[in-house]
Order: C-alpha cells, then structure tokens, then sequence
C-alpha cells in the first residue's frame, strides 16, 4: 500500500511538472510570436518606425516603460489577479517588438534569421538539459547572477566609451552567461512545479523568465554573428 501512495505521488509530481513546464512554454511562445509580429510591422511602417527611433524620448520612454512591467511583474505577481499578469505580459512582449525592430535597420534579414535558427537551438539543448538534469543546480544561480550584473555595468560603461573589443567580449561573456541561465530557470520551474506551484501566474512568470533568457542570448549572438548592413 505504501508503494503504491509512493507511486502515486511520483506520478502527480511528473504529471504536475510537465503541465507547468507546457504552460511556460506556450506563453513564451506566445509572447516571442507577439514581438516579431510587432517588430515586423514596425520596421515596414515608415511613419511608425520614424516616431520610435526618430525620438530619442519615445524610444527611451518605451525601454523604461518595458523595465517598469517587468519589475512590476516579477515583484508583485503573488499579489495581482492572473487576468492582470497575463496582460503584463502581453504588453511587455508588444512593447519589446517596437523596440527591437530597430535591429532590422543594423542587421541584414538573413543574419537576423539565421541567428535566431542558432539561438532557439541553443535554448532548446539548455532548456533539456535543465528540464532532465537529475544536479541540484542551486550554486549556478548566485554564479549567473553575478555574471548578469557584470554584463549590465560593462554595457552600461561602454555605453560612454563605445569600444568595439570590449563589447565583443561583453557579448561573448554574455552568450555563456544566458545560455547558463537557460539550464538554471528551466531547472528552477521544474523544482517550483515540485514545491507545488501552478496555475496560469507560476506559468506566466516562468513563460517571462525564460522569455528574457532567449532574447538576450539572441542579441548577444547576432551582435557577434549579425551581418550589419551597408
């Protein structure tokens, strides 16, 4: 009898797992497809593309306003409806469309796509081996995290010095780091889902998580691989 509430209970946390896991999944989904479908029709509006990048206010107010939903989300989520945080969501993931439409004016549409094909491999190989892993991958988040807050100060001061060797490096630095990342917040779903957490506000802050981790490791790798137009 024991054996079987064993068995039974393994079971519940594998079908609990995995449900979370699809849930993450599919809201990331949606919210990459809702920000290419934004960056497209930004970057074939003229008029659009003109008041975004043409003003520099405009351009800053939609990064801020992008870093404002995505504390506000991650800090407050326990305490807002899950109605609420999925529209958090979608507005962030509208909101960073525009902004990173301004990629298509530096880099060629082939170099754009073939990047993503690279990342979205990577993702995915990090993201099984974070979902399979039997480690404990608690010690690489202090690591990681570390590692994020080096890259955002070198970004932040080569913002002043515009050196193309550092920022190589900072792009090279941070492909290791999101790619670590990738493992690790997959790892961390996993073992929230085992902690007991679900429903749509878990899945809505890990579709966010990852959300960031692919984007990044996307940026980061076309600033190395992109081909930059004439």
């Amino acid at each position: 009898m024991q054996q079987f509430d064993t068995t039974q209970a393994s079971t519940g946390l594998i079908v609990r797992q995995n449900t979370l896991v699809r849930q993450v999944y599919a809201w990331m989904g949606c919210g990459l497809t809702l920000t290419a479908i934004m960056a497209l029709i930004t970057v074939s509006s003229p008029e659009l593309l003109k008041a975004i990048v043409g003003n520099r206010m405009v351009f800053y107010g939609l990064m801020f306003g992008e870093l404002a939903l995505v504390f506000t989300l991650s800090g407050a989520i326990n305490r807002m409806s899950a109605t609420v945080a999925t529209m958090l969501f979608i507005g962030y993931s509208a909101l960073n469309g525009l902004t990173l439409s301004v990629i298509f004016l530096v880099y060629t549409a082939d170099s754009i796509a073939s990047t993503f094909a690279v990342s979205a491999a990577m993702f995915g190989a990090m993201s099984i081996y974070g979902y399979a892993t039997k480690k404990d991958l608690t010690s690489w988040g202090s690591f990681l995290f570390m590692g994020l807050i080096g890259i955002v100060i070198a970004s932040l001061v080569n913002l002043f010095m515009r050196n193309d060797a550092a920022s190589w490096v900072i792009s090279a630095i941070g492909v290791i780091v999101f790619t670590g990342l990738t493992a690790y917040d997959t790892w961390k779903i996993k073992a929230l889902a085992a902690e007991g957490a679900e429903g749509r506000k878990p899945a809505i802050l890990g579709a966010l998580t990852l959300y960031l981790d692919f984007i990044n490791l996307f940026l980061m790798l076309l600033r190395l691989m992109g081909g930059r137009r004439d």
